[in-house]
């Protein structure tokens, strides 16, 4: 437990936001890219382990979702007036291009990034009315993220890894916790690994058991099998829709894989930041 808090004190300034799920968020204008810098004080964090909502209740509603940056001389639209809601217990992939604002739109809705204009709800709870701590409290008690890229921090075990949060969360048992999580995601007798001795399958294993051990409301993953191969993909997102139905936690998930996208129940497409297609679909059995 020590070391785990002692790593997380080193990495306060290098893109460490544990109250995001533990990983490694940065924000570069619209995008959530990997490794950059935030501010300390995303670090703080309320008590742990909210109660899950009903199936029937709206877990976030965007509403007229509007992202401009400027761009050398000229501004550039990123999301253009995005509009949907989501209920609780479900699965909906965010799909299109690239450069079609899906990463985008998943920072805000995380609260990682403002809109220029437009409103976010997370349950009854705008997020344009919280500050920067507020926010980052919201989203420890809210959500849960998974990345392309794992973002587990190598000096960490896979067990420190899953504990990290839970111990800025002030979980008193995070120690059980974090082994209760691995062993539900299969990695029992990989505890005391290092990030570099697990396969990627492995990592992300150790990123969903991290991600769900906080018991979000809602997990938000970013490409989530984009670097796997096809059947370690396929085995990572069995997991993911398998801790979905055991846990009613919704998923939204942004990916470019056809397959993994066909296993939600909801479609969303966006194309040059605008929602082209809000589509119920049946699911495709995995």
């Amino acid at each position: 437990m020590a070391r785990a808090k002692a790593a997380s004190g080193q990495r306060r300034g290098t893109g460490y936001n544990a109250d995001a799920g533990a990983t490694c968020i940065a924000r570069n204008g619209p995008h959530l890219l990997p490794g950059a810098s935030i501010p300390q004080r995303a670090i703080t964090a309320p008590s742990y382990a909210p109660p899950h909502d009903s199936m029937s209740r709206t877990v976030i509603r965007a509403r007229g979702l509007t992202k401009q940056v400027q761009s050398g001389d000229a501004p550039l639209l990123i999301l253009d007036d995005v509009s949907f809601e989501v209920a609780a217990g479900a699965t909906v992939a965010i799909v299109g291009a690239s450069g079609s604002g899906k990463t985008t739109l998943l920072g805000l809705l995380a609260g990682l990034d403002r809109p220029t204009s437009g409103e976010v709800w997370l349950g009854d709870t705008g997020l344009n009315e919280l500050g920067e701590d507020a926010r980052a409290a919201l989203r420890q008690r809210w959500l849960g993220f998974v990345f392309q890229s794992f973002q587990l921090l190598p000096a960490l075990t896979a067990l420190e890894n899953v504990m990290l949060p839970l111990e800025l969360a002030g979980a008193a048992d995070a120690p059980a916790r974090a082994r209760d999580w691995l062993a539900r995601v299969g990695l029992a007798a990989r505890v005391t690994h290092y990030p570099r001795q697990l396969s990627g399958g492995e990592q992300q294993r150790v990123a969903l058991a991290r991600a769900f051990s906080g018991e979000p409301k809602m997990l938000m993953a970013d490409e989530p099998t984009g670097n796997l191969d096809a059947a370690t993909g396929g085995e990572v997102a069995d997991l993911m829709f398998r801790l979905n139905q055991e846990r009613g936690t919704t998923l939204l998930l942004v990916t470019h894989d056809v397959a993994l996208a066909s296993r939600c129940s909801r479609r969303l497409s966006l194309a040059s930041g605008r929602l082209v297609g809000d589509q119920m679909a049946e699911v495709a059995q995995a």
